[in-house]
Parts: structure tokens; sequence; C-alpha cells
């Protein structure tokens, strides 16, 4: 339901639906006044019904005691001597002291017990009162009583204008209510979506607006979440690239400074070498600063290719089959770890250079296995969500500290066994270039993950 009809059908239930529960509950209130009756003849009725139940007790009491008197009931003998077995009525009924007794039993009522007392024992006379049960005709006569008593108390014409009077404001102030309250709930989301926009203006890229409806102003909102979701990622890479390409300069110059000076050196000690007469010492000396000009080639080496600009060549592929290759590749060196695969049921595709998504993939399937260093678990994912494909790979490793998390991506020098420093800037830098992005997220085993985004086909 669009807005307009929202706010059509917000306006028809605050005024049609008032105003039928008003009518139907005067309706209602006068058809019991209308069906009010006396009270006079129930109270006529219930007193001749307490009349009636009070002479037939009296004379059935009469008769069963001539009766026993006369011999013609048969008794139930309690003897004294017997009074641990005694029911609780006889034990209370000699306990009183009372020489006779009337008590009503059976069910609900419908047999009179006249108890006889003597010194050896107690005597039980019965009758049976049919179908009279005395016990629910003392309780209606008494629940008609009270009825009686509350009815003659009752003001009719004036309780019928107050409950009329309360009801209509209870029913105005619920409609009160719920108008303010509807009215409140469209124009909040109005009101936090202008305040977003504002935030946004002034260069708040991380403001955002909960969504809580999905009609136009829902819609507005994700329109506006969206919009600022793509600015910051937008911002964020625009940073990130400005300072790749400041980066890469300054690389390019030492690259250019070190390869210069590099050669004259390592020409000069060989010839040094080839000049002196023959010393250990000098050829242990000499092999030393080969291999640190070696190793400040490979670092050269390194900065120039974080200074080049690939070209990339976007083609579609199969996500599957490019991770797969990879792992199998991989993982012949890392025998002892555990790789695992979580691949999405639909073989997501990708739009991307696959050499440069096969160097990403490379880099950040090399750096878990050097975290975990011995034993550990891998885990890439992959799946499409949005128009984008993720390529995901956690590791089981110790995991990434907040000071690395901000600096994770900035190109540092590293004097590891294996590396430069330079791989996940270059990594990012690369699904830059190939129309995605490289982000640090939690890792569903402990230790670090990388999500890889690519973009899909065009059209798709």
């Amino acid at each position: 339901m669009n807005l307009r009809n929202r706010l059509l059908a917000i306006f028809l239930a605050a005024t049609l639906a008032p105003l039928g529960a008003l009518f139907w509950i005067t309706v209602l209130l006068l058809e019991h006044s209308l069906n009010y009756t006396s009270t006079d003849q129930l109270d006529r009725l219930s007193s001749l019904l307490k009349e009636t139940a009070r002479e037939l007790y009296q004379n059935t009491r009469e008769d069963l005691r001539s009766d026993a008197a006369a011999g013609r009931v048969t008794a139930q003998h309690y003897p004294l001597a017997a009074n641990n077995s005694w029911p609780p009525a006889v034990r209370d009924f000699w306990g009183s002291g009372e020489t006779e007794r009337f008590s009503l039993s059976g069910k609900e009522g419908n047999q009179l017990d006249y108890l006889v007392r003597s010194d050896s024992e107690v005597r039980i006379y019965s009758r049976h009162l049919g179908n009279i049960r005395m016990e629910p005709l003392s309780t209606q006569y008494s629940h008609t009583r009270g009825e009686i008593e509350e009815m003659r108390n009752r003001d009719l014409r004036q309780g019928f204008l107050y409950t009329l009077i309360l009801l209509s404001t209870i029913i105005w102030l619920v409609s009160c209510g719920t108008l303010a309250f509807l009215a409140n709930r469209i124009s909040r989301p109005i009101q936090e979506l202008t305040a977003g926009l504002s935030r946004l203006s002034r260069g708040d890229y991380q403001t955002r607006v909960a969504v809580r409806r999905r009609d136009e102003i829902g819609l507005a909102i994700d329109a506006f979440n969206g919009m600022a979701d793509q600015l910051q990622r937008s911002r964020e890479r625009l940073v990130y690239l400005t300072q790749v390409a400041s980066w890469q300069l300054l690389a390019r110059k030492m690259a250019h400074e070190l390869k210069n000076s590099l050669t004259p050196i390592r020409l000069t000690v060989e010839e040094i070498v080839a000049r002196q007469p023959p010393s250990e010492f000098l050829t242990q000396a000499a092999q030393v600063v080969r291999e640190e000009i070696e190793t400040l080639q490979y670092r050269v080496r390194a900065f120039s290719e974080f200074s080049g600009e690939p070209v990339p060549s976007p083609v579609a592929f199969d996500t599957h089959d490019l991770v797969r290759e990879r792992i199998d590749f991989l993982s012949v060196a890392h025998p002892v770890l555990q790789y695992e695969l979580a691949l999405a049921p639909t073989r997501p595709v990708a739009f991307a250079d696959p050499d440069l998504v096969k160097g990403i993939l490379t880099n950040l399937l090399e750096n878990a296995a050097e975290a975990m260093k011995e034993t550990g678990r891998i885990l890439v994912l992959v799946r499409e969500e949005q128009g984008k494909v993720y390529l995901e790979v956690h590791d089981s490793g110790p995991g990434l500290n907040e000071d690395a998390r901000r600096s994770l991506f900035e190109p540092t020098i590293s004097f590891k066994e294996h590396g430069m420093g330079l791989g996940l800037s270059i990594s990012r830098k690369n699904a830059l270039i190939a129309g995605g992005d490289l982000v640090s997220i939690e890792s569903r085993l402990g230790g670090a993950a990388f999500r890889l985004l690519l973009p899909v086909p065009p059209g798709r």
C-alpha cells in the first residue's frame, strides 16, 4: 500500500471506527435497558423457595425423630469401644457433648442424618431426601438474594449516563492516541532522513538512517543508505588510490636510486677480490656483500612491482574453478594445513582480470599459511550477493590487533623471511583496479580474514 492510500485508510479508521463503536455500544445499552424487568417477582419467588425448603427440612427432621423413637428406622451403631474407627462426623458429635444432632450428608446434601448419643455408643438414623439437594439449593438462594440486592441498589438512568460518558471519553482518547502514534510514525522517518541528509552534506559519510518500514519512505531511506555507503566507499577508495599513487612515486624513485647504486658496488667488490691475493677473510667478506646486494636487489624488484600499473583485461570467469586451482596449487607447499571450501551452489561468475584475482588470492592464502606456521585451518568461502561476488579467506592463526588493522593496507617495509610488507597493499590496489575492493573482516576461525569483492558481468 502506497503512502497516499495509507493516509486515506488512517483517516477512515480514525473517524469511522470510533463512530461505529459508539453506535454499537449505545444500541447495546439501550437494548439492555428496554429488557430490564422488576425484581419484585424474583424476590417473592426466592422468599417462597426459602420458606418451602425450610418447611420441608423441619418436617423431615420431626418425622425422622419420631420414626427413630418408634423403631421404624434402622440405626447405624458406633460403639464407644471402637471410637478409633469412627468417622469424623461421629467423632465431632461425641466431642461436642450434644445428646442429638441433625446434619446433612450424601451427594450435595440429599440425605438427612439424625445422630443420638448414649453412654456406650452413638446411633445414626438416616433418611434420603430424594432429588432434593439442600447444598445447591442454599447456594443458589444466597446467590439470588445477592443479585436482587445488587439490582435494587442500581440506578439505571444514572448508570447509563455515566457509562456512555465514560466509554465515549475512552474511545475519544484512544482515537486521539492512535492518530498521534500514526502521525509520529509517519513523520519521524522523514525527520530522521532530513537529519541524515544534513549530516551527509556536512561530510559525515558514516551517517545512516534505520529502516523500520517498507513503503515509499522506507524505500527512500534504503536509497539514502545505499547512496551513503557508495559515497563512503568511493571516498575511501579515492583516498587510498591517492595515497597509493604517492607511495608508488616514492617507490619508483627509491628503486631507481638503489638500482643505480647497487650495480657499481657489486662490480667494485668483484674487482677488489680479483686484484687482491687470495684471502679467506676477503672471500667471506665479499660473499656477505654479494648476498646483501642480492637482498637489496630483491627489494628493488618489489618496489618496482609496487610502483607499476598493471593493465587489466577483464573477462567473465567461474570463481569456483579459480579458487580450486589456487588451493590445489598452494596446498602442495603446505601439506600440514587443512583447507576447507564453502562454495555457493550457483557457481558465481565474476567479471575481472583472472591474473589479478589469482595474484590477490595467492597473497591471501600465503599470508594465512605463514600466520599459522605449522598447523591450522584455512576456510575459503565463495558467494554472490547484491550484485557482487565475495571471495573470503579465513584462517585459525593468531589474528590481527587493532594497530595492525589500522595500517593493514599501507605499504610498509617488512624484514620477514618471505615478503616485503607490500603484499596487501599491492593486492588491494589490484582489487580496486579490477573494479572491486579488498577489506578485512571478522574471522570465523578466530584468526585473520579478508573479503575480496569482485563485480559481476555487465547486464546481470
